[in-house]
């Protein structure tokens, strides 16, 4: 990283799924500039579309993420449980991206269970038709937020995993969490 520029964060997360994604990137990087660093949002790559197959849109979109992230120093990441008992799939390709670039990462949640407790409450409630779990296939039980992958992941990269317990309703758009990565990320980052 050149001492001349901010270190960039990319800021990944199911939040550019929401109608209100560009009001909850400028607030992520508003708090990111606080902090001394440059937030950058995987909407930020300016893509024309327009005309394309999907599965081209699609390509288009990945190599743009990826070279948003190769462009960046850190990682935090949104961990909260979205469309099932984990974390974003697609947040979850980029945490493991940014590990094997060797960039710090740091995760938060706003769902205080961990994932054990997460996975056998789906399991009681009975699922969903599609998917492949059963009552006789082991859950990995090691009081983490998260697969441990993900939070081992982050944790050897020097960053840290926040849980943060928020009000129904509010976990996609309470940065409480965010907050603490940020700080966290930027003693990291910045030179002292």
């Amino acid at each position: 990283m050149s001492s001349s520029r901010r270190p960039r964060i990319y800021l990944a997360g199911p939040e550019v799924f929401l109608p209100e994604a560009r009001a909850v990137a400028a607030e992520k990087r508003r708090l990111a500039a606080g902090a001394g660093c440059e937030g950058i949002f995987p909407l930020d790559g300016a893509l024309d579309l327009t005309g394309l197959g999907k599965v081209e849109q699609a390509r288009r979109i990945a190599t743009a993420n990826e070279a948003l992230m190769r462009s960046c120093d850190g990682l935090i990441a949104n961990l909260t449980p979205f469309r099932g008992v984990s974390m974003d799939a697609g947040t979850a390709f980029e945490v493991g991206f940014m590990r094997a670039l060797g960039r710090p990462a740091a995760g938060y949640t706003n769902v205080a269970r961990d994932y054990f407790a997460r996975a056998q409450a789906f399991r009681k409630a009975g699922g969903i038709a599609y998917d492949a779990d059963r009552p006789d296939v082991e859950i990995e039980n090691f009081g983490l937020a998260e697969n441990l992958m993900i939070e081992i992941a982050i944790r050897q990269s020097g960053g840290v995993v926040v849980r943060t317990p928020v009000p129904a309703g509010s976990e996609m758009t309470d940065l409480e969490g965010f907050r603490h990565c940020v700080g966290q990320l930027a003693a990291v980052l910045l030179p002292r």
